[in-house]
């Protein structure tokens, strides 16, 4: 598979982004494509649905981390190596679903949802939903809250 340009890009604007979290990188450069986990996107409407793509990564643990790791569950606390690779993981995986989606045509992702595991020593993170085209909705224009009352009645 490619390497994605996209994958575990950090924002380089950090100004709003919660100084608790900041140090996670946590945020995946994704080229204009827009992506929820929402079903629809405010603003927006759906034109065109490509299918569903999605990006896999799987990571090995090397041994020196896996030993420091079973020494630190023994006293307890966060698994920070850890933490930080399962990071890196899910921002390489969104960054392949990212370019599977772009090279399908689309600008958009919905119901994006993530899928993780352990497999025998190494964490295998999915990211995956529906690539769409989407094209903004005309602030002037009305759409009714509920389309499907109005359809088919006169006047509506």
């Amino acid at each position: 598979m490619a390497s994605s340009n996209h994958a575990t890009k950090a924002s380089p604007d950090h100004h709003h982004i919660p100084p608790e979290i900041q140090d996670l990188h946590c945020f995946t450069e994704t080229g204009g494509t827009i992506t929820t986990t929402m079903f629809d996107i405010p603003g927006y409407r759906i034109t065109k649905v490509l299918g569903t793509v999605y990006g896999i990564t799987v990571r090995s643990r090397n041994w020196g981390a896996s030993l420091g790791m079973v020494l630190k569950s023994l006293a307890g606390g966060e698994l920070r190596w850890f933490t930080n690779l399962l990071y890196t993981a899910r921002n390489d995986a969104v960054g392949r679903v990212v370019d599977e989606c772009q090279k399908r045509g689309g600008n958009a992702i919905i119901a994006l949802r993530f899928d993780a595991g352990d497999m025998g020593g190494f964490a295998q993170v999915c990211a995956y939903g529906t690539a769409a085209v989407v094209e903004k909705i005309d602030p002037t224009t009305t759409v009714p809250e509920y389309p499907q009352l109005t359809s088919g009645r006169a006047g509506a």
